[in-house]
């Protein structure tokens, strides 16, 4: 999980954007008028996962107008733009969150984050993989082993939706906060089949 900065203007953008990509891109080139995969990913921090940086693109472009939106999107080659509108990014409240998410969404979800010391607070478990040779399993562990977990709640309606963050990336604040991530199933048992509820693994956060 990281914060994120909106961009304040289309330059500012361009100057995050087209960015040359990371060392080893030879094939981009900075401030070239294309923004390509490599460039993309260097901007949202992360490698190939092209469903986070659809969200940090969208979550960035948050005070953008639908015209220059597209004008990021007409600087990408062709098949990066279709892999990007393959990405829908849903932006919900928390009584939206509860009502249409689905496992594996893209969504931004806005509310206020609190963060429990207490355990017993947040006793459900989550799949994880493991691998044995060519082979992978998966094992059920509590959420709390991996994550921070917060309730994000609502003010209007004073409704509540589990979000979560790798340990180690610092705690979220206690006000309105934008919080951009992929919703994953949470079960209140390691021995049921299907999940219970669901909670949103934060990647980008804007502060309000």
């Amino acid at each position: 999980m990281q914060f994120i900065q909106t961009f304040s203007d289309f330059h500012s953008a361009i100057e995050t954007l087209d960015n040359g990509g990371r060392f080893y891109n030879f094939m981009t080139d900075a401030n070239d008028g294309e923004i390509t995969a490599a460039e993309l990913a260097k901007a949202a921090g992360v490698f190939s996962d092209q469903q986070k940086m659809k969200i940090f693109l969208e979550m960035s472009m948050l005070n953008f107008s639908s015209q220059e939106k597209q004008r990021i999107y007409d600087m990408m080659p062709t098949k990066l733009q279709k892999k990007m509108a393959e990405q829908p990014l849903d932006r919900y409240n928390v009584h939206e969150a509860v009502e249409y998410g689905y496992t594996g969404q893209s969504v931004v979800i806005t509310g206020i984050p609190k963060w429990s010391l207490n355990k017993t607070d947040f006793m459900g478990f989550i799949m994880i993989p493991i691998m044995a040779g060519s082979v992978t399993t998966f094992t059920m562990i509590p959420i709390i082993d991996n994550y921070d977990v917060y309730e994000l709640r609502d003010e209007e309606s004073d409704q509540t939706f589990i979000v979560a963050h790798a340990k180690g990336k610092g705690k979220l604040p206690n006000k309105v906060i934008q919080c951009g991530g992929i919703l994953k199933e949470l079960k209140s048992d390691k021995d049921k089949e299907v999940a219970d509820k669901l909670f949103l693994e934060i990647v980008y956060c804007i502060d309000q």
